[in-house]
């Protein structure tokens, strides 16, 4: 090795050191259909646009679509990474944006339900993660499995979506609980999509949050609202962020106020005194 390699490599262990790890946020849900991946993918085009180093992993292992959302037609994903075929680095890919993504596999039931293996497999891949990006936004599956509370009990934000629909906040409540039956201290928060009017979506949050105060004991922070907005179902149809179809239209400015929410809600929590994401991740595989 030459001088000149042993000072770059030596200058890339110093900002490692330096650089705080990225900050966690899983966003999940109790049923699909409530939006949760579409406000994933134009989360993460926003902390582009304000600066921040993103990557959003489409861990909705079996059933991604993050690809889909951004017309990006992916050679490998996130199920190569597993099987030991390729590293992540050659499976992660620039989106629309500016914000990086690992995509996951679709219509594969072997990903659906990961053995410990797998898991380790995945863990050690991504724990390269942690020193290289300012935000690290994880897409979840729907529902309560194994693999989606992986990513969510280790996370330092978990951003719950709902709608205003019955059975998806009886299904929120039933992730929140789950979630918070072990007992660490991690950020909560609701946000209601497609809702008609503030009014709503506080009724949705203050029902949500009271009775998860009462059985709980916890506090579930509100994230607000996206409102009904048209444009969004036209950029899907195109396969386009609708934050990028429109910066301007109503949902893209509720994006806007999400991602200055979640960033207040992100600084160092009392997670990060027992160790990174990703070591927190391997503890809970162990047990």
């Amino acid at each position: 090795m030459t001088l000149v390699d042993q000072a770059s490599q030596l200058r890339t262990l110093v900002m490692q050191r330096q650089r705080p790890r990225a900050n966690v946020i899983a966003v999940t849900s109790g049923k699909g259909g409530v939006g949760k991946s579409n406000i994933a993918v134009n989360l993460a085009v926003q902390f582009s646009a304000a600066g921040k180093d993103v990557v959003l992993l489409d861990a909705d292992l079996g059933l991604a679509n993050a690809d889909v959302l951004c017309n990006l037609d992916l050679g490998f994903n996130l199920s190569h990474v597993i099987a030991g075929s390729k590293q992540l680095r050659e499976v992660m890919v620039k989106a629309p944006g500016g914000f990086r993504l690992v995509g996951g596999a679709s219509g594969l039931a072997r990903m659906a339900d990961l053995s410990d293996f797998d898991r380790k497999r995945l863990l050690d891949a991504l724990g390269q993660l942690e020193t290289q990006t300012d935000i690290i936004l994880i897409d979840t599956g729907a529902g309560i499995s194994p693999n989606v509370l992986t990513f969510t009990r280790a996370a330092d934000h978990v951003l719950v979506v709902t709608t205003p629909e019955p059975t998806a906040i009886t299904d929120a409540y039933a992730v929140i609980k789950v979630i918070c039956r072990d007992g660490v201290q991690r950020r909560v928060s609701l946000l209601v999509n497609q809702v008609r009017s503030p009014a709503e979506a506080r009724i949705v949050y203050d029902r949500i949050s009271r009775v998860a105060r009462q059985f709980l004991g916890i506090s579930v922070y509100d994230a607000g609202a996206i409102c009904v907005d048209e444009t969004v179902s036209l950029a899907v149809r195109k396969r386009t962020p609708f934050l990028l179809a429109d910066p301007r239209c109503p949902a893209s400015l509720c994006i806007a106020q999400l991602a200055v929410r979640l960033q207040q809600g992100c600084a160092p929590s009392p997670l990060n005194g027992h160790g990174g994401f990703f070591s927190r991740m391997s503890s809970w595989f162990r047990k």
